[in-house]
């Protein structure tokens, strides 16, 4: 199967709200293990043929919120490329214009103007987002257990695009980089973060998300992530969620 990559170089902004590992004073203790997206079989959502992984990366976060809080959301291919191309600027047709995506910007719109998906009058919006420094294992943990998932760039080395299973890390490997990627983690373990690829579910070791990732950041959707009863699967307030991202 091909595999394209898709994530521009990360775009800094200091207005981005902070979610770090001391905002915990209201939000739940991360457990030991979590995973809101087992025994899932992933589309591609054209990510072997575009540069698209920004946007798959959306639809990912939108399955795994509504499978744990509501009713399963699943985008289709075409709302994925009209995403793309809202965000990014793809024409349909036009290979020159398929240029990936950065992912504040993708964030940034996806607040603003929001995203098409199915079974949902308008557009989909994200409430609020903030950076999570990867080198923070708790921070990274509780952004995952808190807030269903945590969209990730990473930069990554030709051998990953030339094998098949876990991402760790390997000295002896050809560690020149091929490009930029976006994930959505939906899960972590001791020894392992969970996410989902080019229609596959994956393992990374948490040594080699250290070493490869760039960019992080914990969301907040008040659309997907609350259930009927207006809390989150954690039984958490959503305006305390909000809270505790504007403190930092």
């Amino acid at each position: 199967m091909n595999r394209k990559l898709g994530k521009l170089p990360p775009r800094h902004d200091p207005r981005t709200f902070r979610l770090e590992s001391s905002l915990g004073t209201r939000l739940i203790t991360p457990p030991p293990a979590i995973n809101w997206a087992t025994d899932v079989t992933w589309p591609v959502w054209c990510n072997d043929t575009l540069g698209c992984c920004t946007q798959v990366s959306v639809a990912s976060a939108i399955r795994c919120w509504t499978l744990a809080a509501q009713a399963q959301t699943l985008l289709s291919d075409e709302q994925v490329i009209r995403n793309y191309s809202a965000a990014s600027g793809y024409i349909p047709g036009n290979p020159a214009t398929d240029q990936g995506g950065i992912e504040l910007d993708v964030l940034n719109r996806w607040v603003r103007e929001g995203y098409e998906r199915p079974g949902q009058p308008g557009h989909d919006y994200l409430t609020a987002f903030g950076s999570v420094p990867p080198t923070d294992p708790s921070a990274v943990r509780r952004a995952i257990a808190a807030l269903g998932g945590l969209y990730i760039g990473v930069q990554i080395p030709n051998y990953i695009m030339q094998t098949s299973g876990d991402w760790i890390c390997q000295p002896i490997a050809n560690q020149t980089i091929a490009g930029g990627h976006a994930v959505w983690i939906h899960g972590y373990d001791p020894d392992w973060l969970h996410f989902n690829t080019w229609g596959e579910c994956r393992r990374m070791s948490w040594g080699w998300f250290e070493q490869f990732c760039d960019e992080a950041y914990g969301l907040l959707s008040r659309q997907n992530w609350l259930t009927i009863r207006g809390m989150s699967p954690q039984n958490e307030d959503m305006d305390a969620l909000i809270a505790e991202m504007r403190a930092a």
